[in-house]
């Protein structure tokens, strides 16, 4: 079994890379962005408490799990939510699809 999927990370500015994310650290979405150089300030250190490390799942969007409450309640604050908008600190890579595709959109500003 592989102990990596490749993503693809588009940011605010609309470059879009692919990345190779290990699935066998047990990181968090934010965790591995923030490793990789991506601008996601991430206030709370990823309690899902101030959505600055708000993303856009671009694909695939079925068999994702589903937002928490906490994660919804924060999500609900933002100005540019979408229907399939997540916090990143919420996403565990070991979770996410092989081809997994997210937008950020964080502005590095807390809400």
């Amino acid at each position: 079994m592989s102990t990596e999927i490749s993503i693809t990370i588009i940011d605010q500015n609309g470059l879009q890379q692919q990345l190779q994310a290990p699935t066998d650290m047990g990181l968090s979405l934010m965790e591995f962005l923030k490793g990789n150089d991506y601008d996601i300030l991430a206030t709370c250190g990823g309690m899902a408490l101030c959505a600055t490390c708000h993303v856009e799942v671009c694909s695939p969007t079925d068999n994702m799990t589903e937002p928490s409450a906490d994660e919804w309640a924060m999500l609900d604050t933002l100005p540019n939510i979408t229907n399939s908008s997540r916090l990143s600190c919420q996403l565990r890579l070991d979770q996410l699809p092989e081809g997994f595709t997210a937008r950020i959109l964080g502005d590095g500003l807390s809400v």
